[in-house]
């Protein structure tokens, strides 16, 4: 059997104070907001596995069409013997790249979830023995640290996770991710494409009502963790395509005026009727947008393929060569 590492990064108890913190602030702003990281308790990961699985929802299946297209591709492009996952979770579409990565021997899965690593590392292991798994317990927008693995090293952050992030957010996470890659690396980006408005959001509107009961989870997970006084009832689910922004809203709209007490932050949390309190934002993307938040960031796009009907895309980025000037600096001290 191969070696299993786990390395915590995060504070054993710093899920219960980031939700704390997150329910604390965005529940007191003007427009009211979450972030959609609160969806994934085990409840959540389920409804989102049956979404996964709704015919209007497209990105998982289109990813993986591409996956299964042109993982030799990917392969061949960057000889990773190192394939990090950023937000692994059950590493299921990883799979596709772990089969097709045949100079591959290293294998690091990022997540918050301590038990989605351990079980997911258990399945890999049993697939492929000859993988030596080293898993982060750990919050990859609060920078990267990763262990000491021989390279290439391939960083993958699929199911477009990013368009979760504010472009500010993006600008940030991506540099950081360019700060810990090394000449011969890449970054391996999925990104749901700009499309037709009704096909966008019916995707997050489904009427089988899944992902309105994803959506109100959020609400669940609040009630249980901070001992609050939710109704998921008094809610409705909302799915918006923000033309501006080019990204999807997902909302929770209050039906009646209506108070929630949320008894471990000393905290009553007013609504007023028709009041909407925003869940998630998912961006989507135009070849020309993803190049060009890339190269801000010291990356360049390499690769770029879409699935059959141009719905989504999975990019290769490489690190551009860093300045003299700016390599003396980061000599100094920078981190």
């Amino acid at each position: 059997m191969s070696p299993f590492a786990l390395t915590r990064t995060l504070p054993a108890d710093a899920t219960a104070a980031a939700l704390r913190a997150d329910v604390a602030e965005g529940l007191t702003r003007e427009p009211k907001q979450l972030p959609p990281k609160w969806f994934y308790d085990a409840r959540g990961s389920e409804l989102f596995d049956r979404i996964t699985r709704l015919p209007a929802y497209y990105p998982t299946r289109a990813e993986r069409e591409i996956l299964l297209v042109h993982a030799a591709d990917i392969a061949a492009a960057t000889g990773a013997r190192t394939l990090v996952e950023l937000g692994s979770g059950s590493s299921d579409k990883t799979r596709h790249l772990l089969r097709a990565l045949t100079s591959l021997d290293h294998y690091v899965p990022v997540d918050v979830s301590e038990s989605a690593l351990t079980g997911a590392a258990r399945a890999l292991l049993a697939e492929q023995p000859r993988l030596a798994v080293h898993a982060l317990v750990a919050d990859f927008q609060q920078g990267l640290a990763l262990p000491s693995t021989p390279g290439p090293r391939l960083v993958a952050f699929l199911g477009s996770t990013i368009g979760n992030l504010q472009p500010g957010e993006r600008a940030v996470f991506l540099a950081s991710v360019r700060a810990a890659l090394e000449p011969g690396d890449a970054l391996l980006l999925g990104t749901d494409l700009v499309k037709d408005e009704q096909v966008l959001v019916r995707a997050y509107d489904d009427p089988e009502g899944v992902t309105a009961a994803f959506n109100k989870n959020v609400l669940a997970v609040i009630d249980r963790e901070l001992g609050a006084d939710f109704d998921p009832g008094d809610f409705d689910h909302v799915a918006l395509w923000d033309r501006e922004h080019e990204w999807i809203e997902m909302r929770l709209r209050a039906r009646t005026a209506l108070t929630v007490k949320i008894p471990a932050l000393d905290l009553a949390v007013g609504f007023d009727a028709g009041e909407e309190l925003r869940t998630e934002v998912s961006a989507k993307f135009r070849r020309t947008g993803v190049r060009a938040e890339l190269a801000a960031a010291g990356m360049r796009l390499a690769h770029w393929w879409t699935d059959h009907a141009d719905r989504f895309a999975l990019c290769l980025a490489v690190p551009e060569p860093v300045p003299e000037a700016g390599r003396g600096a980061a000599d100094r001290g920078g981190r």
